[in-house]
């Protein structure tokens, strides 16, 4: 049966907002795992690691898999420590973003992140190689590239889990775009990301959005909805589906992706609801089709 998954919060939320917005997931989202951990910047981390341990066993009493996940980008000394402190643990799953956990973890068991770029079969086979179990495939992949790598991974024995709600994560960069952006340098941003809580819009000489940067973080403006081809998707032994947590109400949105898996509301339906719920932020499925990431394809066969 095909897993519907949290990813990572991927924002600097507030240690009240992450301990509601998860107290919220455990009492009514049907999602059967949750990704927690900081993957975007080290310094937001202490802000949540007290939280931590309480938000877990809320997760775990309401029958959801925890996951722990790695920072995506390793530089600082203090980074590796904190990835080699999570990649040795054994009381959770580690979901490993960065070759420096790779490098930790020891080719014992875990799951790849979607920042370790697994594009193609001869990747994911050393991936298994190294003791993966599971594998989070890029948001960029069209469909083709997805069916392979699937196969792939599957004959390995491998789970496979694509992106299917959230913005795609487009590059990560050593230089704080966020703290630049407000004359601020990274050693010194006075955590201004936190101002932005779905990512700081950018726009064109027009005007017009085009991305969003979130600390060292560039995404799309637009959310991926793959709500159309959950049935594709589900059908070429995708296992897990992701939603990546948004400023919007995740719980519906969980709550719609379910429907799409069981069957149980019209398609068109849902549809209409989750545009709803996104207001004015646009959808796209554009990857999926081999198209430009932003277009919102309605009707097309895969490249």
């Amino acid at each position: 049966m095909t897993k519907l998954t949290l990813g990572p919060i991927a924002y600097h939320w507030s240690a009240e907002r992450r301990r509601d917005f998860y107290a919220s997931i455990a009492d009514e989202a049907p999602v059967d795992e949750v990704y927690l951990g900081e993957v975007i910047c080290s310094k937001r981390a202490p802000f949540q690691e007290a939280e931590l341990p309480t938000i877990i066993e809320r997760l775990e009493r309401a029958g959801k898999r925890v996951i722990l996940s790695s920072l995506a980008e390793v530089m600082l000394k203090r980074e590796r420590k904190a990835t080699e402190d999570l990649a040795t643990m054994d009381s959770h799953e580690i979901e490993i973003n960065n070759a420096a956990g790779l490098y930790a973890r020891g080719k014992q068991p875990h799951r790849i992140g979607p920042f370790m770029n697994a594009y193609n079969e001869a990747t994911i086979k050393w991936m298994a190689d190294q003791g993966a179990t599971h594998v989070v495939l890029p948001t960029e992949l069209p469909f083709p590239a997805i069916d392979a790598a699937t196969q792939a991974a599957r004959d390995l024995g491998l789970g496979v889990e694509v992106q299917v709600f959230g913005r795609a994560s487009l590059a990560v960069s050593a230089r704080c775009y966020h703290a630049r952006a407000h004359g601020r340098t990274k050693d010194n941003c006075q955590f201004v990301c936190e101002d932005d809580s779905d990512g700081m819009p950018l726009t064109t000489s027009d005007d017009r959005p085009i991305l969003r940067v979130n600390g060292i973080q560039t995404q799309s403006e637009s959310y991926v909805d793959l709500m159309r081809e959950v049935t594709r998707l589900t059908g070429n032994g995708v296992t897990h589906l992701r939603l990546m947590p948004q400023a919007v109400d995740m719980v519906a949105v969980a709550q719609l992706y379910r429907s799409a898996l069981d069957g149980s509301l019209d398609l068109p339906e849902v549809e209409a609801m989750l545009r709803q719920i996104c207001d004015k932020t646009p959808l796209s499925n554009g990857f999926f089709y081999g198209e430009a990431g932003y277009r919102r394809i309605a009707t097309a066969s895969p490249a």
